[in-house]
């Protein structure tokens, strides 16, 4: 049985208006034998209310080169693709994630697949990122480049030519390099000023180091 709340709309054939179709009821009284009002022609009766089929993929999550696997049971039907995201409930996390890979066996990883054939999906984590960020310093000297990483939310946006803040770290974004499992950019590099991108959608940050401190010891 289903754990259909009250409220809730389902589609169950109606004995008074449509039989052999299906209309949308709502729930009045959920149970074994829920008490259920056809919204087209008002009509109540008790019915059972079918549970939706799922089937059990594997789900391997990946943040910040730690990783984790858990079982996942859900909706039998449609298909996933890669560039997807859904929300990872289980005891081990709830967390936002984007599908990297698809694999419906050993060594056969498609793009696309039907749900009921997919054996695990390969995640990575978007809610919270960790982005690396190169920094050269004003005067363009090569040579004293240096790294870090800034862990913003996925949804946080970078836009070329914005100076931003991390604690004391401080630099103006001049290029995006996009990952390659992100959707609906049209470049995988953005140099232009006032190009745009979310964290989640970042593999680096190019960027002019404004820290006043950062070149002290030079």
């Amino acid at each position: 049985m289903t754990d259909t709340e009250a409220g809730a709309p389902v589609g169950l054939p109606c004995p008074s208006c449509s039989p052999a179709e299906p209309t949308v009821h709502e729930v009045l009284s959920p149970g074994g034998q829920a008490t259920v009002r056809c919204t087209e022609c008002d009509h109540t009766h008790k019915t059972e209310i079918p549970e939706d089929e799922t089937v059990a993929v594997t789900v391997v999550v990946s943040q910040d080169g730690d990783s984790f696997t858990t079982t996942m049971d859900v909706p039998a039907e449609g298909d996933v693709g890669t560039g997807e995201e859904f929300v990872v409930d289980t005891d081990e996390a709830l967390m936002q994630v984007r599908i990297t890979g698809i694999e419906l066996g050993p060594e056969n990883r498609v793009e696309e697949a039907d749900i009921t054939d997919v054996e695990t999906l390969w995640t990575r984590a978007v809610d919270n990122v960790a982005v690396p960020v190169t920094l050269h310093p004003k005067d363009g000297d090569a040579d004293q480049t240096r790294s870090l990483r800034v862990n913003v939310p996925g949804d946080y946006e970078f836009t070329v030519d914005e100076t931003v803040e991390f604690g004391e770290e401080e630099f103006t974004v001049e290029g995006l390099h996009i990952r390659e499992d992100a959707p609906e950019y049209r470049h995988e590099k953005l140099d232009h000023p006032g190009d745009l991108a979310y964290a989640k959608d970042l593999k680096r940050i190019y960027a002019r180091d404004e820290t006043l401190a950062a070149w002290s010891a030079w």
